[in-house]
Parts: C-alpha cells; sequence; structure tokens
C-alpha cells in the first residue's frame, strides 16, 4: 500500500510497514541463489552450486559464475538434527 507524504517532507511516496503478521512456519528456512553478481564479468550472471566440504553439522556449497567460472559465493546447509532414539 503507497502512502502519499506531505509534499514539503521533500517526497511523494513512501511504502507502508505495518506488520503483516508472522510467517508460516517452515517458510523461508532456505535459500538457493539463481544469479549472482561476478567480479570478473561485472555483471549479475546465473551460477552453478558445487558441493565443497561435508561436515558433521552440515553441508558447504560454492557458487561459481556460469560464464567464466570464477567463484562467487558459499553457502552452508545445514542438517536437520538427528532424531532422538528412545528404547
Amino acid at each position: 500500500m503507497v502512502v502519499p507524504l506531505d509534499r514539503r517532507a521533500g517526497r511523494r511516496y513512501t511504502w507502508d510497514v505495518r506488520s503483516r503478521g508472522a510467517p508460516a512456519p517452515g517458510q523461508f528456512e532456505e535459500f538457493q541463489a539463481s544469479a549472482l553478481f561476478c567480479a570478473r564479468c561485472q555483471a549479475a550472471r546465473p551460477v552453478r552450486e558445487r558441493l565443497l566440504l561435508v561436515l558433521p553439522d552440515g553441508e558447504l556449497y560454492e557458487y561459481l559464475c556460469a560464464a567464466c567460472g570464477s567463484s562467487v559465493g558459499k553457502r552452508k546447509a545445514t542438517a536437520p538434527p538427528a532424531p532422538l532414539l528412545l528404547s
């Protein structure tokens, strides 16, 4: 929703930032990039994801530029906690 401001303030419009409630549980737990800025290409480029390491608490991924192959970022995906076994 756009709310008009007083014209003397120098800005004409602003965004209404009222709370819309909490997001649903489980929503936005993990993101995966499809395009990132590449310093070598000087532009946003599509990326490939490559598994670097498998760690006890998750996995480490590297993002590579699809055009030139240079590294443009990393991401750590945490593994869900192991279920507790009761006997």
